[in-house]
């Protein structure tokens, strides 16, 4: 059974940095195509954050662009998000995805259960 465990949430002043990790068990990370980093705040729908692919790709949603930076270690099978010169709009739980793509079958998909990034004004 694969299971994914956030950590490395918290509360931080504005400006402030934390990192986020994703630990993997049940399924090597190299196997999943693509894992990803989303966020949802109180009252807002769950958004996506950030993208890794199996083959090193990134991409960022527009507003962390340039302020965080996602990674995974496959020797230590995890996902990290690093996340610089916080605002406190980054506020919300912070959810760790993964998704493994089967040949004409619906592609596996699971979640963390999240931790809480709070920036302070």
């Amino acid at each position: 059974q694969v299971q994914l465990v956030e950590s490395g949430g918290g509360l931080v002043q504005a400006g402030g940095s934390l990192r986020l990790s994703c630990a993997a068990s049940g399924s090597i990370i190299f196997s999943f195509n693509t894992m990803a980093w989303y966020r949802q705040a109180p009252g807002k729908q769950r958004e996506l954050v950030a993208t890794i692919t199996s083959g090193g790709s990134r991409d960022y949603a527009d507003s962390v662009k340039g302020r965080f930076t996602i990674s995974r270690d496959n020797t230590k099978n995890a996902m990290y998000l690093q996340m610089n010169s916080l605002k406190p709009e980054d506020t919300a739980a912070y959810y760790c995805n993964a998704v493994k793509y089967r040949p004409s079958l619906r592609p596996l998909d699971y979640w963390g259960q999240g931790t809480q990034v709070t920036v302070s004004s």
